[in-house]
Parts: C-alpha cells; sequence; structure tokens
C-alpha cells in the first residue's frame, strides 16, 4: 500500500528529503532539544487542564455515573499545507456545501433529485434523520447547514503523491472548532518564534464569523437579532466548547430550561424578565429539542419550539432534519448532487464507497471484508465501525453476520492509508496517521477560516482520529498566500499580542 507523509517525501524519516513547504519549520525543529520539547508538552497539559479543555467518555464511568473527563492530548508538531493547496480545498468545500445545502432545501420541498431518479425515495424518506415535520417550511436564505465540518483525509495515489478525498460530511452539530482554535493559542504561546517566523494564516476570527452567520441566519422580520447557544448541559462530551463559543461570541448560553414559547415566539428568561430570541445555535439532537413534537420524555429542549420555528419566528442553526444529508447512506451521491444543482464537476473526490443494500455491493463487500473498511451508515465517533485489516477472524465474523442481517445499515469502503504526519510521541518524533476537519459557514454567503482540526491517530499503526478512540489533534497551518490574507499582518500581530497575554492561555 503506497504511504504519503506531510512533511517528508518517504517513510522512513531518517535521511529522508523534506517538502519545500515544511522546510523552514525543520530547520528549526532540528534546533530543538527534545527536553525542552517534553517540558513543553507537560506544560500544554497543565494549561489545558487548567482551562478545563476536556470532554467526556461515555461508558467509561465513574462512581457517581457521570462520564469520564479526558484531556485530548495535544501534539506540538504543526500539520502545515501550503496555499495553493488550501485554495483548491477551500473551493471544493464551498462547492460540497453549497450543493448539500441546495439538497436539504430539495428533500423538504420538491424533491427534484428524487424525480429524476438519482437519489431512490426510500433513501430519503426511510432515513432515520428524515423529519417529515420539516416538509414545506421555509428556513432563512434555504440555508441548512451553516455550519458544516467535512472530514478530509489525503492518501497516496499510484504515482505516490497526495491526494484529498472527503471522507464524511458533518452536517448537524459538528464539533471540534474550539479545540482548533485552542490548538492555535497554545502553539503561540509555546513557541511565539514560530509565527514570526513563518506566515501562517490566523484563524482566531472564527468566532466573528460564525457570528456574523447566525446573524444573517435570522428570521427576515429581525432587525437587530439575539442569539443564543442551546447546550444539552454540562454533563455532554461537548459541554467545553458549547460554553467557549458563547462566551467567545459574547451570547448567551442557555438550557432548554430557560427557554419558553409564547404566541409561537421563543423567549429567554432573565433576571429583567423574558427576552425574544431570534436564532439558536443548537448543540441539542433533533429528537430532543421539541417534546410536544419528538421525544415527550426530553428535558433538553423547550416545548413549542417548532411551533415557533415553523411559523418563521426563530431560526434554528442548523436546521432541523439536516442530518439527512450526513448519513453515511447518502454520502456516495454527493458528487452527483453537484452536477445536478451546480452543473459542475467535483472538486474533491469522495472515497470510493459500496453500498450494501445493493446486491452486488453487498457480495462484494462480504467476499472482501478482510480487506475493507465497514461503517454503520449511522454510525460515529469511530464506533460501529469494522477495519478488515486490523481486525481479527472473529471480529471479521460477527461484523460479518451483522451486515448480512442488515445489509441496507452499512456501507463499505477501501483501506486508504491516510497520509501520515511526524508526531512528538514517547518515543521521540513518528509517522502517525491524520485527518483534517476544515469548519464551513453558510449565512448569505459561504464562508471560512483558513484551517481546521487536524486529528491524529496517537497508536502507531492505527487509521481511527476520533478523540473517542484515543486519538489527538494538532495546529493546522494554511501559509499565507494571496488568497489566504483574511487579515492584515498588523491584525495578526495584534492578535497575537493578545494571545500571548491572555490570562490562563
Amino acid at each position: 500500500m503506497q504511504k504519503f507523509d506531510e512533511m517528508y517525501d518517504r517513510l522512513p524519516y531518517e535521511g529522508a528529503p523534506v517538502r519545500d513547504h515544511y522546510q523552514r519549520y525543520a530547520q528549526w525543529l532540528a534546533r530543538q532539544p527534545e527536553d525542552l520539547m517534553r517540558s513543553r508538552r507537560e506544560e500544554a497539559e497543565v494549561i489545558f487542564r487548567r482551562v478545563g479543555i476536556t470532554f467526556a467518555v461515555y461508558g467509561a464511568k465513574d462512581e457517581d455515573g457521570a462520564g469520564t473527563e479526558r484531556l485530548i492530548p495535544f501534539d506540538l508538531l504543526p500539520r502545515i499545507i501550503p496555499p495553493h493547496e488550501w485554495a483548491s480545498m477551500e473551493k471544493g468545500l464551498v462547492q460540497r456545501v453549497t450543493a448539500l445545502n441546495r439538497f436539504i432545501h430539495d428533500v423538504y420541498h420538491d424533491q427534484e433529485i428524487i424525480k429524476a431518479g438519482i437519489v431512490p425515495a426510500e433513501q430519503i424518506t426511510k432515513n432515520a434523520q428524515f423529519r417529515p415535520q420539516m416538509m414545506g417550511v421555509t428556513v432563512p436564505n434555504n440555508v441548512y447547514s451553516n455550519i458544516a465540518g467535512i472530514d478530509i483525509i489525503r492518501a497516496a495515489d499510484s504515482g505516490g503523491n497526495g491526494e484529498y478525498y472527503v471522507l464524511e460530511d458533518n452536517l448537524r452539530v459538528p464539533s471540534g472548532v474550539s479545540y482548533m482554535l485552542e490548538n492555535r493559542k497554545m502553539m503561540m504561546r509555546l513557541f511565539p518564534e514560530l509565527f514570526s517566523q513563518n506566515r501562517v494564516a490566523p484563524v482566531a476570527h472564527y468566532p466573528d464569523l460564525l457570528l456574523e452567520t447566525l446573524r444573517a441566519s435570522a428570521p427576515p422580520a429581525s432587525a437587530d437579532p439575539t442569539v443564543v447557544v442551546l447546550t444539552p448541559g454540562m454533563y455532554n462530551s461537548a459541554y467545553f466548547e458549547h460554553a467557549f463559543l458563547a462566551q467567545q461570541m459574547g451570547v448567551e448560553l442557555v438550557e432548554g430550561q430557560d427557554l419558553f414559547v409564547k404566541d409561537d415566539f421563543v423567549y429567554m428568561r432573565t433576571t429583567q424578565g423574558p427576552m425574544k430570541i431570534d436564532v439558536i445555535y443548537r448543540r441539542v439532537d433533533d429528537d430532543f429539542l421539541d417534546p410536544d413534537v419528538f421525544r415527550p420524555n426530553s428535558t433538553l429542549g423547550c416545548a413549542g419550539l417548532m411551533r415557533a420555528y415553523s411559523a418563521g419566528n426563530v431560526a434554528i442553526c442548523n436546521a432541523v432534519g439536516t442530518g439527512v444529508a450526513d448519513d453515511k447512506s447518502i454520502y456516495p451521491y454527493v458528487p452527483k448532487m453537484i452536477e445536478f444543482y451546480l452543473g459542475e464537476q467535483p472538486i474533491l473526490k469522495n472515497v470510493p464507497t459500496w453500498m450494501c443494500r445493493n446486491k452486488e455491493d453487498l457480495d462484494y463487500t462480504l467476499a472482501h471484508l478482510k480487506d475493507l473498511v465497514v461503517k454503520e451508515v449511522h454510525g460515529a465517533g469511530g464506533y460501529g465501525m469494522l477495519i478488515g485489516p486490523a481486525a481479527t477472524q472473529a471480529e471479521i465474523e460477527e461484523f460479518r453476520a451483522a451486515v448480512i442481517a442488515k445489509p441496507d445499515g452499512y456501507i463499505a469502503q477501501p483501506t486508504l492509508s491516510l497520509s501520515s504526519s511526524p508526531t512528538f510521541v514517547e518515543a521521540g518524533i513518528a509517522p502517525r496517521h491524520i485527518d483534517l476537519r476544515p469548519f464551513v459557514l453558510t449565512g448569505k454567503e459561504v464562508q471560512m477560516v483558513p484551517g481546521g482540526l487536524t486529528r491524529v491517530a496517537l497508536k502507531e499503526g492505527s487509521l481511527v482520529v476520533n478523540s473517542s478512540q484515543g486519538g489527538g489533534t494538532k495546529d493546522t497551518w494554511i501559509l499565507e498566500g494571496p488568497r489566504t490574507r483574511t487579515m492584515s499582518q498588523s491584525q495578526l500581530q495584534g492578535t497575537q499580542s493578545q494571545t500571548q497575554t491572555a490570562p490562563g492561555l
């Protein structure tokens, strides 16, 4: 299997040439004593723990029944992407997210893509994330996924060069952007000299773009929209991120009990009396948003919310029913969506995918389980997945039985060798597999900060980067070119200065 490394043009690292865009960083890294790097890693862990940058792992329970709080391991060595690669990726991301939003609107309105025979009707109407309550409902700007996290991998092609693929579309409540921002702050604190030596595009303005996107998504009658972040509460695995983004945007963090509906408008309870809410950035799944419509026993949402939403009096970002487009069984159709809605060829490729609901694909999958990655269409977080080459025969046979029992619940893909990146592990600097999650914001326009969350599989040889499976994260550097200079150099330096002196960070 061909392998591709982001920094070096071959493996192992010893004596391997360094890629052009890593040259300056490689020269700096060669001058750093290993004990200094270890002390910096310890410093980062202390600060992350002090600030409370943790996530909860459900299933690993402590004595009182709460999820176990863990730090997401932070790697000191950044992942670097040259400007021309980012420019192409950015175009591909805008194209893809635009088509996906068109698709979701079509699903809940005219369903032209079904009539054209491109996507089978049952793939939508029988989809667990399809919400019949959204049929005919108008959402601001016809945008359903205002915040999208698109998972991108790079794998070696037949010539040994790296090629980007979209692995997954996360369109409901994508998480991880807080770690992108905190990783950058940490790198600026630990290694300020790197940011004077390298032209790294900034990401610190993401909360400003997010707030701009949310306000642009308010109901048309809202002159000065009030935005809140709706969280399931402090026991949610991503609660740190919910609180962090609310604080960074300067808006209220609320739980369902803080809201109520009157006359088809949503209000927040405050010490000064009720305050009308125009936009809810929800980090709560559809099923828990409104006990009058979905789960009647849910205490995480607000009774009557869907009534106010359907009346057009409040915006929910991301929209209810958005998950119909990020199901893994819909993923294989995205290239055809781009052609159908935009009349364009896809810029970013899909990973080749076998849909086990089709007999030929099922037969191929069952015959090649030991070579494939097989996923549940509703799986997430690295769960419900078989990596054939790393599985035991018993695990393969157990998965075979599951696929045979419910073939429409699974897809299969080739075992691509994710690109590796130098990572500072206990044994020193070694290659570890990575992916990238850029965050795409869509309001009245599509925009994003240059970069994203790079996740790294810290276990040697592992292809699973999810934090719930022991993965870590890296800072992602997009080197600046004419198209990535979204802030002036003086603004960037000012941001860096403020970050380096911020209390606790």
